[in-house]
């Protein structure tokens, strides 16, 4: 029986509509933590799931006290129920695993060995090199998202939808996940300092239930791409993003009213009616709404972390030589 006093190694799954797959993910999952010296336990938040998976869950529970059901009272999304998963966790090394046995889960002690041989190193990205999914609906999609992400945060992994990836728990304490943002945690991590890997794991075809991705999917991505762009880059200075947009405006607005003023004055020309003054005080104003947009900015950004005390950093231990 795992010790539930003191736990290792927190695996976490989230689930939707699942009930055909969840009986073997348990089963899997139990066949190969059994066999591992950590202390572990098994999260699995069920994501509003309609099909019945909560009281499968439940009974599953009953008789395996290191299953830990959590059950969200609608359909958040995968990210939400993944940030339910890493609340609840008790574990120093939090495992992350799709529900539908795609995954391969005797991948985990493998890969819990590496991170336990790598001190440095905080995150362990799967890549499914040999995926199992359609080419054109699943693959192709993915491989140009994950070029375009690794380009645009600078982390550069092969595979950032796969959901197997393991995470110490400090390098995860900061990051909060909403929309799609779980596909972005190791990009979100590393920029607190997280030092991130790739190791290649095992993917299954689905062959029961079916799968909740389609195209629509990854137009969703590219948007909370924007978000994780300039979260990366502007979140502890909004006033460079914002204030250089309204400069771009602000600048060339006010050269446009100065040249119409001095014609005004010395060469006595009629100014009201050009669409050049509109032009000029349209950019004048639109600048200045940008350079206050950027300030207010500022001051979120300082109640942010100085109020609430908000890390804007993260101290690292070196291990003994």
């Amino acid at each position: 029986m795992t010790d539930t006093s003191s736990i290792s190694v927190s695996l976490i799954a989230p689930i939707y509509n699942e009930h055909e797959n969840l009986p073997d993910l348990v089963d899997k999952v139990e066949s190969v933590m059994s066999a591992q010296a950590q202390s572990w336990e098994f999260i699995c938040v069920d994501d509003g799931s309609r099909d019945g998976s909560d009281r499968l869950l439940k009974e599953l529970a009953a008789t395996r006290p290191w299953l830990r059901p959590l059950f969200l009272r609608r359909n958040y999304g995968q990210s939400t129920a993944m940030q339910a998963g890493f609340d609840a966790a008790r574990g120093e090394v939090l495992v992350t695993i799709d529900g539908d046995m795609q995954n391969d889960p005797t991948d985990i002690p493998r890969l819990l060995a590496m991170l336990d041989a790598r001190p440095e190193v905080d995150i362990i990205s799967g890549w499914r090199k040999n995926r199992q999914d359609k080419a054109m609906s699943r693959k192709l999609p993915s491989m140009i998202a994950n070029r375009l992400i690794s380009k645009v945060t600078g982390v550069r992994l092969h595979d950032y939808g796969c959901s197997l990836k393991l995470y110490r728990r400090e390098a995860v304490r900061y990051v909060k996940i909403y929309g799609e943002l779980h596909r972005f945690i190791p990009a979100l991590a590393h920029e607190y300092g997280a030092k991130v890997i790739e190791a290649e794991v095992n993917h299954f075809p689905r062959t029961k239930g079916v799968s909740k991705y389609g195209i629509d999917r990854t137009i969703r991505v590219l948007l909370d791409l924007v978000w994780v762009k300039f979260m990366l880059r502007f979140l502890h200075r909004p006033l460079h993003a914002f204030g250089g947009i309204g400069a771009a405006m602000f600048i060339p607005g006010l050269l446009i009213l100065f040249y119409l003023i001095s014609l005004k004055i010395f060469s006595h020309a009629d100014i009201g009616g050009r669409p050049l003054l509109q032009m000029g005080a349209m950019l004048t104003l639109m600048g200045a709404n940008f350079i206050g947009l950027g300030i207010l900015g500022e001051l979120l950004t300082r109640i942010w972390h100085e109020p609430g005390g908000k890390a804007q950093y993260l101290l690292r231990e070196l291990p003994d030589a």
